[in-house]
């Protein structure tokens, strides 16, 4: 290797260093003794509601009132006495059974059952459809 004259390594020393601190680390037990017995600054800030979860529960309170004195009333429309005792006279005329009325129309048996029984919310389009399949006229008397 005489013959290949003078080598040097042209690279230069890298240097690793540990991040500083964040936020968290910084206002950890350990950090903050250290930093007093070192003679740093140390702030303390007490924040309003800390460790407590009242901004949750605090604008419950203001709606209160408001909804004690709400007397609306939210239940749904049910199936009118005669809507229910009509689809029931229709079918018995044609012979059907619930399930096969239901085929009929494209709808599941359940939703039969609790038009007759009265626990459906009136919907205009089964409705029709069950006047169509039934050929009876269910809504009003027009």
């Amino acid at each position: 290797m005489s013959g290949l004259g003078h080598i040097s390594q042209d690279w230069e020393p890298v240097v690793i260093r540990k991040k500083a601190p964040n936020a968290a680390a910084k206002k950890d037990e350990k950090a903050v003794n250290a930093a007093r017995r070192a003679g740093a600054d140390i702030d303390t800030v007490k924040k309003h509601n800390a460790a407590t979860n009242k901004a949750a529960s605090s604008s419950t309170s203001l709606n209160t009132k408001r909804l004690d004195e709400d007397t609306e009333n939210l239940a749904h429309d049910r199936v009118p006495t005669e809507l229910k005792k009509a689809i029931m006279q229709a079918r018995m005329d044609k012979k059907l059974t619930q399930s096969q009325l239901a085929q009929i129309i494209n709808e599941k048996p359940q939703v039969i059952q609790e038009y007759e029984s009265g626990k459906a919310i009136p919907n205009q389009q089964i409705i029709s459809k069950l006047e169509r399949a039934l050929g009876a006229k269910l809504r009003g008397k027009k």
